[in-house]
């Protein structure tokens, strides 16, 4: 049985728990590999609730997201990049849930800021023509999991379902900044991606072990785009930031990780945790194709903070997730 036929009866309950949690731990044991991965996302992507994007929405459409599991007890980073990039007229489709390994997923954050995050596909889309954002709360749109979450739960380490969530948006984003718990994990899930046909990446995750481009420490990436992945180490000192270490961007609760998003957003928190959301939104923005270097990325991301922008459209974001009728 090839890898896409096991993992095609996996997601249609065709294996019993027995076989398939020795194919998940069979898989741990000698490490996937990238066609894996991609083969895998490619079939967990075709039995999701997927949303009734056009091709030209699928094209703009960027995810900032991550494996979690890094443990590091930050506040909401890629989420608030995500609700900034939307502020700065792009188009973002943010795959997300609750939390799992932290005090707050993305799903909780949204929550606490107002934001109605029951919506059916249609709406999600009508929301994200009118906002440029909507959130795909992952465990509304991928019904398999239900039954190959306690096969999960029953194995002691982690599965290749610890990789998957970033690879399989139900929208079909074709950009990512993608953060992996590990750096060993970059360079396959760059090439996953590759196969998955992304038309530009940047995968992350820093040598202190965050899913996020970092303070306290470089960051490896590699880079997807032009059917090709290259590799490099991001240094925050190298566009002005000084380092500062996991203490100082330090989350809480849903409610508190939301204070910190609308301070961020007012131009009130001034420090490492406005410093990382700077960062990561200007490779993001990179990302998104919208920018020729670095400089003009930060500078994109200040001005939208400094003119009250970020906080107007977030306002708006709430205000539009709350006018569906659900």
């Amino acid at each position: 049985m090839t890898t896409k036929e096991q993992f095609e009866k996996l997601f249609k309950n065709e294996l019993s728990s027995e076989d398939a949690r020795q194919f998940l731990v069979d898989l741990y044991d000698k490490g996937e590999t990238a066609e894996e991965i991609a083969i895998a996302a490619s079939v967990m992507r075709e039995h999701s609730v997927k949303l009734p994007m056009t091709d030209e929405l699928k094209e703009k459409a960027i995810d900032v997201v991550g494996t979690g599991g890094d443990k590091s007890g930050s506040f909401n980073i890629s989420t608030t990049v995500a609700l900034l990039l939307a502020a700065m007229g792009k188009t973002v489709a943010k795959h997300g849930n609750r939390s799992i390994t932290s005090n707050s997923g993305s799903a909780d954050l949204l929550e606490a800021l107002g934001m109605n995050l029951n919506l059916s596909p249609a709406q999600q889309v009508e929301m994200l023509e009118k906002t440029g954002f909507c959130f795909i709360f992952a465990m509304n749109h991928h019904p398999a999991m239900k039954h190959i979450m306690p096969i999960r739960k029953s194995i002691e380490h982690r599965t290749i379902f610890n990789l998957l969530g970033p690879l399989t948006n139900p929208a079909g984003a074709k950009k990512y900044l993608l953060g992996v718990f590990h750096p060993e994990y970059i360079e396959r899930m760059a090439n996953a991606l590759l196969e998955l046909d992304i038309t530009r990446a940047f995968v992350v995750s820093s040598n202190d072990g965050m899913d996020e481009i970092a303070l306290a420490t470089t960051t490896p990436f590699a880079y997807v785009e032009d059917g090709r992945v290259s590799t490099g180490l991001i240094k925050p000192t190298d566009f002005g930031f000084r380092m500062a270490g996991k203490g100082e961007i330090l989350g809480g609760t849903a409610v508190e990780n939301a204070m910190i998003t609308r301070e961020i957003f007012a131009g009130v928190e001034k420090d490492a945790k406005l410093d990382i959301v700077l960062l990561n939104t200007a490779f993001a923005l990179f990302v998104d194709g919208s920018v020729k270097d670095m400089q003009e990325a930060l500078n994109m991301v200040r001005e939208c903070i400094s003119s009250g922008q970020a906080t107007k459209h977030l306002e708006k974001m709430i205000e539009v997730s709350n006018s569906f009728d659900v």
